[in-house]
């Protein structure tokens, strides 16, 4: 590779940047006053084997960020996750979040919700509103966004298994509000594969699950075309114990399904392939994350490119929201945690990400309180505004350690890949994969309990070395001699559980049955046929039915699914 031809394209590409306005007007100099270059790189006539691997910012394979700007361009936006109670409650920490500087909003629902089951079914009791908000029909979705012009805000939604019905309860809410339909941006998770290797939230078996999401990827390809229907999460696989290059495997590969899932529906790549976004895990060790991230936008552009034909730099993008590690808070001696979630968020934005959620000290014990959510945010605005991280594109770019570590992580991937690989040989023998070979070898993996075995081993792996005190927890098994005084925490109260029942009945009771009926009707027609969901499904949202009623349909014609037990 032509170092300095490298140079002078990245040098262009930043003038045509600053001509068209989108480099912040900021003081990019440290704290000294000494002005810094926005971006650093070997110098002309440099010899740097493998460069065409590193490269420069907003050039391929991306592995130093999709943007020659860099974060002088556009800062990652500061997207915290919240939801508890009832919409009305969560309403209130939306506005809080964005009054005090958050830009976006992450939405967390309640268990009930997460399966698809209305908040007056009994197999609800005693946990609607408690990891999340209760939602069981579009009028809660109404009062949850209250106030919050949906096309003005960019809204994440954490779901998968009843994501498609939520996500037409969230465009009927926008409807109400006059929202032009076509400009809403926001991100569905929707990833069903993510369920079945590590959390637990189907509704069906995988192949139905599969129709819907092709359904969705569809219709946002044609009607909202800035609105990403699926967020690819490996945030949910490392909390569950796999290793970072686990999650970097095992995430991209899902990926690579849903891209197959697309081109099998005769969609055009470079149309729905940005419509595809990623949410990862920042765990607490610094460098490995910072490479995991690199990693991954190499690996995403370069299958793009040479497995699936993607041309346009925007279908090679992986784009990526980043969550600090849950899993690594302790109860113990929790005030640690803000320092954790401080170095984790620090991974993530020197790896480049595109929006952030900082965890709250207290969410190893419940539900962030308002306090804790407050330094959680404040955490991202320090990074943000004091650091000086934002003043240079991939600042570790050309590290030793740092690029050691992102060939050995892209180079543990590859060996995952293949492996998933030969679980399509044998699922299909002759080849003839009904929507692609990833996704044969997804579902295959699925079968044999090969992606929950080998995070199980992890897990292991890791408690057994913790054990030991070969892994060292601050408070868990080193400087345990520290008396941490008790927290308060947020408690939700059995009455939200109540209330949101009563109101459930009250609406059922002023609906118009018939036209619930109606709509239902249609749906399960389409769910035995072959057409589209989606516009039956809106036409049920429209019409006040609730979740539990739109996904019992779907239960009914489609079955549910039980995992093979396995030992």
């Amino acid at each position: 590779m032509d170092i300095g031809a490298g140079r002078e394209r990245w040098v262009h590409r930043y003038a045509d940047a600053q001509r068209k306005g989108q480099v912040r007007d900021a003081d990019f100099s440290t704290l000294s006053g000494l002005e810094v270059d926005p971006v650093y790189g070997p110098r002309p006539g440099d010899q740097v084997a493998g460069f065409e691997r590193i490269g420069w910012p907003g050039e391929y394979p991306f592995t130093r960020g999709l943007y020659p700007t860099g974060y002088r361009g556009r800062e990652w936006t500061i997207r915290q996750f919240a939801g508890f109670g009832n919409a009305r409650q969560t309403n209130e920490r939306y506005r809080m979040i964005l009054r005090r500087g958050g830009g976006g909003l992450s939405v967390a629902f309640d268990m009930p919700t997460l399966m698809g089951r209305d908040s007056d079914d009994p197999r609800s009791l005693g946990e609607v509103g408690h990891c999340g908000v209760a939602i069981d029909s579009a009028a809660d979705m109404d009062i949850l966004f209250e106030g919050i012009p949906l096309e003005q805000v960019t809204t994440s939604m954490t779901i998968s298994g009843p994501a498609v019905p939520m996500f037409c309860m969230y465009l009927v809410a926008a409807e109400r509000q006059g929202a032009d339909l076509g400009r809403l941006n926001g991100t569905l998770q929707t990833d069903i594969y993510k369920e079945y290797i590590a959390q637990k939230e189907w509704l069906f078996a995988p192949e139905p699950h599969l129709r819907l999401i092709g359904d969705l990827m569809a219709y946002c390809a044609e009607h909202i075309p800035a609105y990403k229907p699926l967020s690819v999460s490996g945030y949910h696989i490392r909390e569950a114990g796999s290793t970072a290059a686990q999650e970097l495997a095992f995430t991209l590969a899902d990926g690579f399904g849903y891209v197959e899932l697309g081109l099998s529906r005769g969609l055009d790549i470079e149309k729905f392939a940005p419509g595809l976004s990623f949410f990862f895990d920042a765990h607490i060790d610094f460098f490995e994350e910072i490479a995991k991230f690199r990693a991954a936008r190499r690996i995403w552009a370069r299958w793009l490119r040479e497995v699936y034909g993607a041309k346009t730099d925007k279908a090679q993008w992986l784009r990526f929201h980043t969550q600090t590690a849950g899993v690594s808070l302790t109860a113990q001696q929790p005030d640690n945690n803000i320092v954790r979630t401080a170095i984790e968020a620090l991974s993530a934005v020197l790896g480049g990400t595109n929006s952030l959620h900082t965890n709250a000290l207290d969410e190893v014990l419940a539900l962030p309180s308002e306090r804790a959510a407050q330094i959680a945010l404040s955490t991202q605005q320090v990074i943000m505004a004091e650091t000086g991280v934002t003043n240079v594109a991939d600042p570790l770019g050309g590290s030793w350690y740092v690029e050691a570590l992102t060939d050995r992580l892209e180079a543990e991937a590859e060996r995952v890949f293949q492996r998933i690989k030969d679980l399509a040989a044998l699922a299909v023998p002759s080849g003839n994969h009904p929507i692609g070979e990833m996704t044969s070898g997804i579902l295959r993996g699925i079968e044999d309990g090969y992606f929950t075995g080998e995070i199980a081993d992890a897990a292991f792996e890791y408690q057994q070395a913790l054990e030991k005190g070969d892994k060292k927890m601050v408070g868990v098994n080193v400087h345990t001699d520290v008396t941490a005084d008790s927290l308060e925490i947020l408690r939700v109260s059995h009455q939200v559980e109540i209330e949101q029942r009563q109101t459930l009945a009250e609406r059922r009771a002023q609906r118009d049955r018939s036209a619930v009926d109606g709509t239902l009707a249609e749906l399960r027609a389409v769910a035995r046929g072959e057409g589209s969901l989606i516009e039956p499904m809106l036409a049920a949202a429209r019409a006040e039915a609730t979740l539990g009623e739109i996904c019992d349909v779907l239960r009914e014609e489609w079955g549910t699914y039980t995992e093979p037990a396995r030992f």
